[in-house]
């Protein structure tokens, strides 16, 4: 028998490679991903590229590496100075001296924290204007705004990433114990999750603030025990629902106990309207970082903060680098994002890839 020559194998596509490729067809959410993403990449070789310290130093037939969290001080390499080495004066130094030795500075040689209020290159009182030596100027500090915009977005993405993790760990275990168990357990549960909705978030920070001196991880804390609410009342419907469904029954009559069912069955396929809502809640979670630094209720100072430069601009409104640049890196940064959340709404769009069909 000759065989079947018009009969082709086909290899089947699972829902989530089907909806991947989905997503990279949509070029203003992909291109917004990439972007996004190898920024932030790049932010984790900051030290190398935006600091004050120099990446190699070579003295008197030796090399340091101060860059690499080496800590030298002023008179190690024979400056009259008090402290850590001063890495600009001291190529300045050792290029007109004409000598053997040099120092490596980074492309861009400032810290966000670093005060430059004694550098002779900026005359008259900060904050001072966009320059060749400082591209988006300093602020009302004497500290280089590039520089700090740019170590802040790494803090605002990285902040934004551990609210919404957290949030979503809470609100994954509140809302699908809430969903899968019901009964009494889900009437007395939804009364707690309303009681806690209803604490004003603002407040229990001041009082937080009053007490204690936040950091970022205090903040993350915080943030995400208010963060989870909403997502608990995604998962719980989604789990009232697709318990009701065959696959649940079928896995129980096999033997499966509830954990598993909650975790193998019913929680991947309850997944899609938290994961479209993902990018939103990093959006929120960034905004509420910055209100919080606008109000100074956020992060310490010095610490590199958008809501820190935004309240800057507002003080010195007629300075307008400090206005459009910190602005621009909010605005340009949440609208990427967003344009990734509905790339990704429409890729998981349940009315494309139906579990039905």
């Amino acid at each position: 028998m000759q065989p079947d020559t018009n009969y082709q194998s086909t290899k089947s596509i699972s829902l989530l490679k089907r909806r991947w490729g989905k997503f990279r067809l949509l070029k203003r959410g992909w291109y917004s991903f990439l972007i996004i993403f190898f920024i932030y990449l790049s932010t984790f070789l900051l030290p190398l590229l935006v600091n004050n310290r120099a990446l190699i130093v070579k003295y008197h037939s030796s090399y340091y590496f101060p860059a690499f969290g080496n800590f030298y001080q002023a008179k190690f390499f024979g400056q009259r100075a008090i402290g850590e080495t001063q890495y600009r004066k001291l190529k300045n130094n050792f290029n007109r001296s004409n000598g053997d030795h040099w120092v490596l500075m980074p492309p861009y040689p400032f810290h966000p924290t670093e005060s430059l209020l004694t550098d002779p290159a900026l005359p008259g009182s900060p904050p001072h204007p966009p320059s060749l030596r400082h591209w988006m100027g300093t602020d009302d500090r004497g500290r280089d705004v590039f520089a700090r915009l740019i170590y802040g977005f790494r803090i605002s993405i990285t902040f934004g990433m551990a609210v919404v993790c957290m949030s979503y760990i809470l609100g994954i275990i509140i809302g699908g114990l809430l969903g899968f168990f019901g009964g009494r357990l889900d009437l007395y549960g939804q009364r707690v999750v309303e009681i806690w909705a209803g604490l004003p978030f603002l407040y229990t920070i001041m009082i937080i603030s009053s007490m204690l001196r936040p950091n970022i991880w205090i903040l993350i804390f915080i943030l995400g025990l208010f963060s989870w609410i909403g997502i608990s009342f995604y998962i719980r419907g989604e789990f009232y629902r697709e318990k009701a469904r065959d696959y649940t029954a079928a896995a129980i009559s096999q033997g499966e106990n509830s954990l598993s069912v909650m975790i193998r069955h019913i929680l991947p396929n309850s997944l899609t309207p938290i994961i479209s809502f993902g990018p939103f809640s990093l959006v929120s979670a960034i905004g509420a970082l910055v209100a919080l630094d606008f109000l100074g209720f956020g992060l310490p100072p010095p610490t590199p903060s958008w809501g820190e430069l935004v309240n800057q601009g507002l003080n010195n409104i007629f300075k307008w680098h400090l206005v459009v640049f910190p602005l621009g890196a909010m605005f340009t940064t949440l609208l990427l994002v967003v344009f990734i959340g509905e790339s990704i709404r429409e890729a998981f769009d349940p009315k494309l890839h139906s579990r039905l069909r």
